[in-house]
């Protein structure tokens, strides 16, 4: 078997944008960037080497329907328009769900207290189309709706799809939640989001996403599913992705503070062996201080 190494254009730093910025110094890849200071990090990281980034989007109001995920002025509209024309060589992804823009914080719309399935699908793959519209070059679906790779096809026949085929309802969430403000007022996602124990209903879950239509299968969280992305890349001849989640960067970064471990070392350990299991794209907020290791 061949020798795994890391190389940056394999990775995608997400980065949050929202009306005001708010830093995070504990953890800067969960800091929040307003329209202006994401054009200065994306200058900084195209300048270290990185050539993709995924962009989360966290509206100044929330309603019930999440519409700030697909109106012409939303908040990731705006950056996208910014970073476009002044990034033509960087790759823009974009995360298409309604959780952080819902006032309920759940993925999708809801009947009663249930997500409604076939309306989100409606409403997610118009949030798609608005994105790449506004220069998106790839668009992202994270809400493990039933159906919503095919729906976002039909409206986008030639633009790539990276599909969570295979997202866990996990503990691991944690800072992202808080970053980006998308906790759930009420319950949990388990209704949508996949058993931790269950590896079989995932490899079902990326065979039905290829058959509608989706480019790459995204496995989230990665490090606690190194066996499914293992399974995966096993069972399927397409490119892989994985999420090194934000509760995985945070354990690390709170263990090197407290000097349990080297930060660097630990990093690019646990990146590695996402890499070794299957990835072909890791997606982590390690990017850009990975510039700098390799």
């Amino acid at each position: 078997m061949r020798e795994t190494r890391l190389q940056l254009d394999q990775f995608v730093m997400p980065l949050f944008v929202a009306p005001e910025g708010l830093r995070n110094d504990a953890l800067p890849g969960m800091s929040r960037y307003s329209v202006a200071e994401l054009e200065r990090e994306v200058e900084e990281l195209v300048r270290l080497g990185v050539s993709a980034v995924i962009l989360f989007g966290i509206p100044e109001e929330k309603d019930n329907e999440g519409s700030g995920a697909w109106i012409d002025d939303g908040i990731v509209q705006q950056a996208l328009r910014a970073l476009r024309p002044r990034f033509p060589e960087l790759l823009l992804l974009t995360d298409v769900c309604l959780c952080e823009y819902t006032s309920h914080g759940h993925c999708g719309v809801l009947r009663g207290e249930d997500v409604d399935n076939d309306a989100s699908v409606e409403l997610i793959a118009r949030a798609a189309v608005s994105h790449v519209e506004a220069g998106a070059d790839v668009v992202c679906p994270s809400d493990m709706m039933d159906g919503r790779v095919a729906a976002i096809r039909e409206q986008l026949p030639e633009t790539p799809i990276v599909a969570y085929s295979a997202k866990y309802a996990s503990a691991f969430y944690g800072p992202f939640r808080e970053a980006a403000d998308s906790t759930p007022s009420f319950g949990d996602r388990r209704g949508y989001q996949m058993d931790p124990a269950n590896v079989r209903e995932a490899l079902r879950e990326c065979e039905l996403d290829l058959a509608e239509g989706a480019d790459v299968l995204m496995i989230k969280p990665a490090l606690p599913y190194l066996d499914v992305i293992r399974a995966a890349r096993d069972r399927l001849d397409v490119p892989l992705a994985a999420y090194n989640v934000s509760g995985e960067y945070a354990m690390v970064k709170d263990a090197a503070r407290a000097g349990h471990l080297d930060e660097r070392q630990a990093a690019l350990e646990s990146l590695t062996a996402i890499k070794r299991a299957g990835a072909d794209l890791v997606f982590s907020y390690w990017t850009k201080e990975l510039a700098g290791w390799l």
